[in-house]
Formats: structure tokens, C-alpha cells, sequence
């Protein structure tokens, strides 16, 4: 099936029905890729190898391919490889006789004999002992297998479709899984997209893990405010789906009735994750209201924190007479260093004249005239968004609504 992507305007009627009722949530084009893949797939009696990284559901697949294919009635049987000891896989896969082994009181059925006639999913094949390898290949190729114990040659009749977050390829030059074993494996790939190039479905699954815990829990749901949503999408989730669930659960439990804001959202997630990264797979039409929000965001936090400290200032000096303060040039010396700050995105350390005022050194450097102007269309374009509630514009724009309220006052804008 040629790889091409599905817009969410085009999502074929079988693709939307097995979202549905397997409960995938996502309009990404590679994600519809991946479930028509399967679907198309289903029918046809091949082993399918499904890729993606640890958490972005690739557990969902075998399963859309068993419920499409002729033996949607028969045994669908998963099991993790990566969870089994490596001295019990073979009796656990392919059973054993009793006294094979210390322990094996009784004879017993393996995975491959109880699915017969169904689907087998292994999750994490590439975890398997090479010895282990060799039994499936065998499996694979001639639909025969031998108990742990036994000389007994048994068939089964069973589809095999398996999973992995590595890369085999890779894994075959170590030596680590078998090259045989990979092409039999891979007659069909499903890829998976990570959910950092899924786009919008980060927000689609937000809302939906965030409605899901509140009614869980019996507690008030949780919404996201524009830099909440921002936080969101601009993460890179190495977790994927998983960590994404395990994030807004935490979220929905600690903070019910909240409207979630970025700093909340950076509170739930790894100490090292202060950098968001932009997520790679953003629709053609996505703007970057967003960006330029957490940019003002960023602003506003400097400047409460200016403010704070003029507040101390004015405190421990009640004379303080505001005034404006003279900036002198800077030496010529410092010329370079201050061209290098300023191409690193840094506003240069103003020289006060501080001549006129011995007693009272003033510290704070006067805010360049272009901050003023943004922080200022900052300030009316979020009171026009809300129809000048202020209490929402202050919560938006990330800053207490006593400094909104000064600042509508500094500007004029309560006229």
C-alpha cells in the first residue's frame, strides 16, 4: 500500500470505524496511514512487523488486524517478550512436558498451541534469546514446533504479527536477532508516528485523558489555557502517548477545577525539560499565536520581577523620588561585548549616572522604549480577546492581576 497521507477530511469510512472501536484518538495523516495500513493488511494471511517508540500504542495494531481478518473468532493471545525470564520463554511460548525441567509437575500448553487457528502478538520481539529466535523462525516457516522436553513434532496454524521500539537492522549487524528471522518477520511494516509529529493530537488527547480522569476520580475537570496548550504541544514527550496520560492524570488529580497554565504544565514534567521543542509534524495552516504568547509571557515575568524589586527599593528608601536616570555611553572598550550580547538575544547592562542621586544608587536600568510598546499591545490585544475581563487577561498573559491593574493604569488604557 503506497505510503501517501490521509487528510483528516478524507478518513475512509473502515479507518474512522476501527479508531472508533478500538478508541485510537488522533487525526494525524500518519496515524490514518498506519490504521489503513493494517486494515488493508488484515485480510491477507502475512506476518506484519509493527515500529515505534515505547509508548505511542503500537499494542493497537495487532488488534485492528485480528478484528479484520478471517480469524477475528478464533484466540487472540499477546505476550510482552521483554517480561518473561529468558529460561522460561521457550516453555511459556511453546509449552513443556512433565519433569522437563525442575518444576514441570505437569505437561503444559504454550502460547502457539492455545492460539491455534488465531493471532499471536509479540510486543517486544527483539528481546527474544537467539535461541528462542530459532523456535519462531521454525514456526514461521513450517508451522511447526516442539514442546520444551518433547521430541514431538506439533503444527499449529497461527498468524504471527510483532512489535519492537529497535532498530532491527541495527540489531542484526550486532548479532543481536536473527537477519532470517527479520525479512520473515517484516514480509509487511506498519510505522508508528511518535507523538511529537503528531501535531494537533497531543491537544485531541489532552482534553480527552484530562474528561476520562475527572469523571475516574468524581472530581471538577481541568482546561488548559493558550499557554497551557502551548506547554503542551511544544513538548517533545520521549514518553510518547504514555507519558502524555501519565502527565494530565497527575494534572486532573492535583489540579481539579484549574485552569492549567505553562508554568502548572512544566511542574508535571521531567526537571530537564525547560526547553520546549516545537513539534515537528504541525499542520500546514498552524500560526505561532502560541510562540509569540510564551515571548510575552517570558516579558511579563521580567518585568513583575523588575517591579517587585523597585517595590523593595521604594520600601527601605520611602524618600525615593522617581526620576529618570541619565545612561552613559559605553566605553569603547566594552564595545564588542556588548555587540555579542546583543546578537545573543540580550539587552546590554545600562551605566547609570547615579551623580545626582549620592545617597540612594539606583539599580534598575530604564526598560527600552520598544518593550514598553509590546508589553502595551500585549496588554489590549488580551483584553479585546476576553472582552476586557481582566481577571482571564491577567491569568493569560501570565501575570498577577494587581500588575495588570497598574499597568492599565501606567498605559491609559481604563480611559
Amino acid at each position: 500500500m503506497p505510503q501517501e497521507l490521509i487528510s483528516k477530511n478524507e478518513i475512509p469510512a473502515d479507518v474512522r470505524q476501527a479508531k472508533q472501536r478500538l478508541g485510537i484518538v488522533g487525526n494525524s495523516p500518519m496515524l490514518q496511514v498506519a490504521v489503513a495500513r493494517a486494515i488493508r493488511v488484515a485480510p491477507i494471511d502475512l506476518s506484519v512487523l509493527v515500529i515505534g517508540e515505547s509508548g505511542t500504542g503500537k499494542e493497537f495494531f495487532p488488534q485492528i488486524i485480528h478484528s479484520y481478518s478471517p480469524r477475528k473468532h478464533s484466540k487472540y493471545i499477546a505476550v510482552n517478550c521483554g517480561a518473561i525470564p529468558e529460561g522460561t520463554i521457550d516453555s511459556e511460548l511453546f509449552g513443556h512436558e512433565k519433569g522437563s525441567f525442575t518444576g514441570a509437575v505437569a505437561s503444559r500448553k504454550g502460547y502457539f498451541e492455545e492460539a491455534n487457528g488465531g493471532t499471536i502478538f509479540l510486543d517486544e520481539v527483539a528481546e527474544l534469546p537467539l535461541t528462542t529466535q530459532a523456535r519462531l523462525l521454525r514456526v514461521l516457516e513450517t508451522g511447526e514446533f516442539l514442546k520444551v522436553g518433547s521430541s514431538t513434532v506439533q503444527k499449529t496454524n497461527i498468524r504471527v504479527v510483532a512489535a519492537t521500539n529497535v532498530d532491527l537492522l541495527k540489531a542484526v549487524s550486532d548479532g543481536r536477532f536473527r537477519e532470517d528471522l527479520y525479512y520473515r518477520l517484516s514480509t509487511v511494516q506498519i510505522n508508528i508516528p511518535p507523538l511529537r509529529e503528531r501535531g494537533d493530537d497531543i491537544l485531541l488527547l489532552s482534553r480527552k485523558f484530562a474528561s476520562d480522569f475527572a469523571e475516574r476520580y468524581r472530581t471538577a475537570p481541568v482546561t488548559f489555557s493558550d499557554s497551557g496548550r502551548a506547554a503542551l504541544s511544544h513538548y517533545s514527550w520521549p514518553g510518547n502517548v504514555r507519558q502524555l496520560k501519565n502527565v494530565v492524570e497527575q494534572i486532573a488529580l492535583f489540579e481539579s477545577g484549574q485552569t492549567v497554565g505553562q508554568e502548572t504544565v512544566g511542574c508535571y514534567l521531567p526537571a530537564n525539560a525547560t526547553v520546549y521543542a516545537p513539534a515537528l509534524a504541525a499542520s500546514p495552516s498552524r500560526s505561532y499565536d502560541n510562540e509569540r504568547e510564551m515571548i510575552f509571557n517570558l516579558i511579563f515575568r521580567l518585568q513583575n520581577q523588575i517591579d517587585d524589586l523597585k517595590s523593595r527599593l521604594e520600601d527601605k528608601h520611602p524618600k525615593l523620588v522617581e526620576a529618570f536616570v541619565d545612561v552613559k555611553d559605553p566605553s569603547p572598550s566594552d564595545d564588542n561585548n556588548d555587540h555579542e550580547t546583543q546578537a545573543a538575544g540580550v539587552m546590554p547592562t545600562a551605566l547609570v549616572d547615579i551623580s545626582h542621586t549620592p545617597a540612594v544608587p539606583s539599580l534598575i536600568p530604564p526598560e527600552p522604549h520598544s518593550l514598553e510598546e509590546k508589553e502595551r499591545q500585549a496588554i489590549e490585544d488580551a483584553l479585546e480577546r476576553n472582552n476586557g475581563r481582566r481577571k482571564i487577561a491577567a491569568r493569560e498573559l501570565g501575570i498577577s492581576e494587581r500588575t495588570l491593574y497598574r499597568k492599565i493604569k501606567e498605559y491609559g488604557l481604563d480611559q
